[in-house]
């Protein structure tokens, strides 16, 4: 990055922070209780296996099985079918610097570890999602974005680690998964040797969809999503942009591959059990399932109902604002959403909170393209009571909650 430290840099470092000083308050009052959940005992207790090499990808049908294994994994011959072993690493991974015991008397030390990982993804979600959002709508659309973002209660609880399964690295690679490819897909205009010259955006994007799809294997659909894009973007490059997608994706399995101490055998049966595409699309014929299609919306950030409904409806009217850099998230996250939708039981909602963060990037690009309009002083007026009114609302449900 080549930017200077100004003052919107400033404004979004220190919603950010408004972000971290809520996850750390939560994350404070769940570690003074003393105690853990079976689910991130086992996920702990796997993942320093798996660094120290005891353990495999299968626990064995005569073993007893330990505190907190998923139903899910006891159902599937003792293979994770949502996870890989990545998952379990990068979650254990602080952890290794602690010498002391992993017992409830030294939770609120060693706690804070276990919850890093989490911690961190969400930080850096939010710090993409401003710097994608600024990037394509300027700092008004990214200013709303990361406040929707900075203040929903969904990315708050998720960032936070320990009261649900740890989606945020899921949905930190997900997001940089399609933006990466993007991004690769506009150099491609430049004169310069392809693959060479991008090696650090080819980098990252095979990054960003290990971190993904090791973390939640449906995930799997970035791969011909972002293909997709490149393709689209750079119609006269195509060759050049299959190569690199290519490429990305092959650093990507590599990635996954090692994850599991290139073993092949055990990579292999962790493919063979991993449950790629677990839709049932017919409960989207159902219609109980698209009258509750606004809850998870609503639980994630409740002004988002209004934002949506808002941007939606402009979206589909006013055609200045159907652009690719605003239909893009919302096709994305739209996906997500309907995956979410039809299958509501995937682990704690991560479809739905892969998907929200490229719904707030909408909001704000269809916000900013209001505020360019004759109507600014009544729409900056309405955005900026509305943000005011979520945020006050955001953190007195915190303080509430811990009382």
């Amino acid at each position: 990055m080549h930017e200077r430290l100004g003052r919107p840099q400033l404004i979004a470092a220190t919603l950010l922070l408004a972000f971290l000083g809520q996850c750390a308050w939560r994350v404070n009052r769940g570690l003074r209780s003393g105690q853990l959940d079976d689910r991130e005992w086992y996920r702990i207790d796997t993942g320093l296996r798996m660094w120290q090499g005891t353990t495999s990808p299968r626990e064995t049908a005569d073993a007893q099985p330990r505190p907190g294994t998923p139903a899910r994994v006891r159902q599937n011959d003792g293979i994770d079918p949502d996870h890989s072993q990545l998952w379990y690493l990068v979650s254990s991974l602080p952890l290794l610097t602690w010498r002391g015991s992993l017992d409830s008397t030294s939770l609120s030390y060693w706690g804070w570890l276990a919850r890093g990982p989490a911690l961190l993804f969400g930080v850096l979600l939010g710090a993409s999602l401003w710097y994608v959002a600024r990037r394509l709508y300027g700092n008004q659309g990214g200013f709303v974005a990361l406040t929707l973002y900075c203040f929903s209660p969904a990315m708050i609880h998720a960032s936070c680690g320990g009261f649900a399964e740890p989606e945020m690295g899921a949905a930190w690679g997900a997001f940089g998964a399609v933006f990466t490819a993007i991004a690769l897909a506009h150099t491609l205009y430049a004169p310069r040797e392809v693959v060479l010259w991008n090696w650090h955006r080819i980098a990252l994007l095979a990054i960003a969809l290990a971190l993904a799809v090791g973390s939640q294997y449906v995930l799997v659909v970035l791969a011909p999503l972002t293909l997709g894009f490149v393709l689209y973007l750079a119609p006269t490059r195509r060759s050049a942009a299959a190569v690199i997608w290519g490429t990305a994706c092959s650093l990507a399995l590599a990635i996954l591959f090692a994850a599991y101490g290139f073993r092949p055998a055990a990579f292999w049966e962790a493919l063979t059990h991993a449950a790629w595409l677990p839709v049932p699309w017919p409960a989207l014929a159902m219609a109980q399932t698209w009258g509750e299609a606004l809850t998870p919306i609503r639980q994630t950030s409740p002004v988002l109902l209004v934002a949506l409904a808002v941007t939606v409806v402009t979206f589909l009217a006013w055609r200045r604002a159907r652009y690719f850099g605003n239909w893009a998230p919302l096709l994305v996250g739209g996906l997500f959403l309907l995956f979410g939708l039809a299958n509501p039981h995937y682990p704690e909602g991560g479809a739905v909170l892969v998907a929200v963060p490229f719904l707030f990037v909408f909001v704000g690009g269809v916000m900013a393209d209001l505020l360019e309009t004759q109507y600014r002083l009544p729409v900056s007026a309405g955005i900026l009571g509305l943000l005011c009114v979520y945020a006050l609302w955001s953190l007195t449900e915190l303080i509430w909650r811990a009382m």
